[in-house]
């Protein structure tokens, strides 16, 4: 016996849910097209964070432990971190592509998993395929890095948003409404 998998949505979410896979899907669209240009930005953008964190890390520890040495440590590490990010980005490119297979390993076994545990229901597929592709990309970067970060950040973080949208999508697009 099939079971069937009923997600109600009022009007607004599922529009709100639509527009929002439109919007994943188009820059995945982005990331697979220019996947040099997605690694550089998502490294530089990484970089310009850690700064602005380090820089609000600097200001409360200047005005509540400046007596505190060890107080210091965090903003002057990610000071450091984001100012050699954003003058080595093909250097910050090559770590966060270290840190982005391990995120897709998690991903794809929390997709995996979830799939399982609903795979009697209708649409159960979808986020299996999504959590295997995450597997998969998780592999093929591993096997690839520090040479090939340069692009396959840019290009994995374009696929899974598309396939993130696509999966939105499909939900989206299968809820009932009140």
């Amino acid at each position: 016996m099939s079971k069937s998998l009923v997600v109600f949505m009022d009007s607004r979410s599922r529009k709100t849910v639509i527009i929002t896979s439109i919007v994943l899907l188009l820059a995945g669209i982005v990331g697979i097209a220019l996947p040099q240009f997605m690694s550089m930005a998502i490294a530089m953008f990484a970089g310009w964070l850690m700064i602005i964190a380090g820089g609000i890390a600097l200001y409360i520890t200047w005005h509540g432990f400046r007596d505190r040495g060890l107080a210091w440590l965090k903003p002057l590490a990610l000071l450091a971190i984001g100012l050699l990010i954003l003058l080595h980005p093909i250097a910050g490119t090559a770590a966060l592509g270290l840190i982005l297979a391990v995120y897709f390993l998690i991903d794809g076994f929390a997709g995996v998993s979830s799939a399982w545990e609903l795979r009697p229901w209708s649409g159960w597929g979808w986020l299996m395929f999504n959590g295997i592709l995450s597997l998969v990309l998780a592999v093929v970067f591993i096997v690839g890095w520090p040479f090939t970060s340069a692009w396959l950040i840019g290009l994995f973080i374009g696929i899974s948003l598309f396939v993130d949208g696509l999966t939105l999508l499909m939900l989206g697009l299968a809820a009932r409404t009140n």
